[in-house]
């Protein structure tokens, strides 16, 4: 779950991070009030979760009402990479002596808790890394030992930060690493971090991404009522189901969040476009693949169906009789291509066989039902 930013900073200062005075508006007059209320200068910031905002004009500085009013009115409505913007984040300017970068998230491949700091902040941090990857301090955290204040000191010190800027700092990576673990966040990003002229160390900006699976040890219904998902998302969404809209024409089905993405990497490698990522969890049983099925039918971009499933503790035939009963509630208006390895997949595939036609297919690697479900969606006329 991605939040805005205002939503990212609401969400810091839960955890005693400093962040700028602000109110988020959605209507031109609005702004002008909270830019009366915060008093000037303000920023008036396009609340969208991408990227770039800057530079398409989605932030301005405004002295004045008939500034906030001007620039409130040129960015509602604006379309910056495909997002329109619908709320403006109103926030008191701040006097900025140096900008830095911050960041938490899970290094999968350590099994450790990644930071990154940079005395490079403002900027876009792909490309410094790219460009000057001594630019970046990295520190690993095991979870169990976590972060403590000399250690986080010093980072902080390798990072090259003004020394006027360390102990704030470190006060304010502390916390961070707090929000990110206590607050089941799988990304934090601060973008700039800076220094004031009078030495206060504060997050100007706020990046959160929170783990859905952590949702129910949360009071996030306000964050959830402002995802912004297309037709398909809400519908899988609707069906507790994890899925990402792409804009190819296999449909891919996985239970596995891992497998998943495997499995969209296998098709991309084999010449196809994946419609989807979907991972209906650790099972496979009738109700779960019938939500999937109707989901991934619901996308008139789907020209085949590209099931993968690897039974662990579920069973391999009880996975491809849950399959053959998910078939016969949904009309499928595409091939499927189906495979079934792990825990009796040979029982599972013969289950599975019974059922084969020319619209209803099973292989046995990966690689060969990947590449057949991209033939059937080139036949069907997808590319």
């Amino acid at each position: 779950m991605d939040l805005f930013e205002y939503q990212g900073k609401q969400f810091f200062a839960s955890f005693g991070i400093g962040v700028s005075p602000g109110e988020v508006v959605t209507e031109v007059e609005d702004a002008v009030a909270a830019g009366e209320r915060l008093g000037y200068p303000v920023v008036v910031k396009a609340q969208v979760q991408v990227g770039g905002r800057g530079k398409a004009g989605g932030i301005k500085l405004a002295g004045s009402a008939d500034e906030v009013r001007a620039h409130a009115l040129a960015i509602l409505g604006m379309d910056i990479k495909g997002h329109v913007v619908e709320r403006l984040w109103i926030e008191k300017a701040s006097d900025i002596a140096a900008e830095y970068y911050a960041s938490f998230t899970l290094d999968r491949a350590a099994k450790q808790h990644l930071g990154l700091l940079s005395a490079r902040g403002g900027v876009d941090i792909e490309g410094v890394a790219a460009e000057e990857p001594g630019a970046i301090a990295r520190i690993h955290i095991d979870p169990v030992e976590g972060l403590t204040d000399e250690r986080c000191r010093a980072w902080v010190t390798e990072a090259g930060l003004d020394p006027a800027a360390t102990e704030g700092t470190v006060d304010l990576l502390v916390k961070l690493y707090r929000a990110y673990t206590e607050g089941d966040a799988d990304l934090v990003e601060v973008n700039p971090l800076i220094l004031t002229p009078d030495g206060r160390v504060h997050a100007l900006d706020a990046k959160v991404t929170l783990d859905d699976n952590a949702a129910y040890r949360h009071e996030w219904a306000e964050y959830e009522a402002t995802q912004r998902r297309d037709d398909r998302e809400q519908a899988a969404h609707a069906r507790g189901l994890q899925y990402v809209g792409l804009d190819g024409d296999v449909g891919i089905i996985a239970n596995g969040a891992g497998l998943a993405m495997s499995t969209l990497d296998v098709v991309n490698q084999v010449g196809g476009d994946p419609a989807n990522f979907l991972d209906i969890g650790g099972g496979a049983n009738a109700d779960v693949m019938a939500s999937a099925l109707e989901v991934i039918n619901g996308d008139p971009k789907v020209r085949s169906i590209f099931i993968n499933i690897f039974g662990g503790i579920t069973r391999g035939d009880e996975v491809a009789n849950g399959i053959v009963q998910a078939l016969g509630r949904v009309a499928i208006a595409s091939p499927i291509v189906i495979r079934l390895d792990g825990t009796n997949a040979e029982q599972g595939r013969e289950i599975l066989r019974s059922q084969e036609s020319d619209r209803f297919l099973s292989r046995p690697t990966m690689v060969e039902a990947a590449r057949t479900a991209v033939e059937l969606a080139a036949a069907a006329g997808g590319r």
